[in-house]
């Protein structure tokens, strides 16, 4: 007898507010223009990120979920702006997966998500090590503002609460066959 997660209900919950709730334009340009500063912030840490994209100027990526997406331009400088309504993407990159639950599943475990590309392969390339390169350093940003040692203590509690997650999220995974994985399963050989 398989057995239904008591979380089942949120998903059906999530799936319809994604698909009845519409946000204004004005808060998706502001919340697209917030996101383009933090990853402008996270690059500027990283000087090869950037002369990989110095490489790309002018190229358009774009990523879409769902009815969601967003346009980005590479700057001469190597970092990322919003680009022009109506540009012809070079790259586009559609996330498969529309469960959002599932998705942030696949986020917290640590995974990328599954994703259709086409376009430009070099581009692709760039980005992809970006993806799996460049990190942001939250416990640095933290200590501009608070000092070391609390910005310490706090990162290594969010790694603690992290793994935990992950371990949480990692012991509920289902089997090929989609049967719960049992404890059996989860043992080390």
């Amino acid at each position: 007898m398989a057995t239904q997660s008591p979380f089942s209900f949120l998903n059906g919950l999530v799936e319809r507010a994604v698909q009845v709730v519409q946000p204004p334009s004005w808060l998706v340009h502001e919340t697209q223009q917030r996101a383009v500063l933090f990853l402008n912030h996270v690059l500027m840490q990283e000087r090869e990120a950037m002369e990989r994209l110095v490489r790309q100027k002018g190229r358009v990526a774009r990523v879409q979920w769902r009815n969601f997406n967003m346009a980005l331009v590479v700057t001469p400088a190597g970092l990322l702006n919003v680009a022009a309504e109506g540009a012809t993407p070079d790259l586009q990159l559609e996330i498969m997966d529309s469960n959002p639950l599932a998705l942030a599943q696949v986020a917290l475990r640590g995974d990328k998500p599954s994703l259709r590309i086409e376009g430009d392969v070099q581009l692709a390339a760039d980005i992809n090590w970006l993806v799996d390169n460049v990190q942001w350093d939250v416990e640095e940003d933290m200590a501009r503002i608070m000092g070391d040692v609390p910005a310490h203590t706090l990162a290594n509690i969010g790694r603690t609460v992290a793994a935990a997650v992950r371990q949480f999220v990692g012991g509920r995974m289902t089997q090929a066959d989609g049967k719960p994985a049992s404890d059996a399963d989860r043992l080390p050989q």
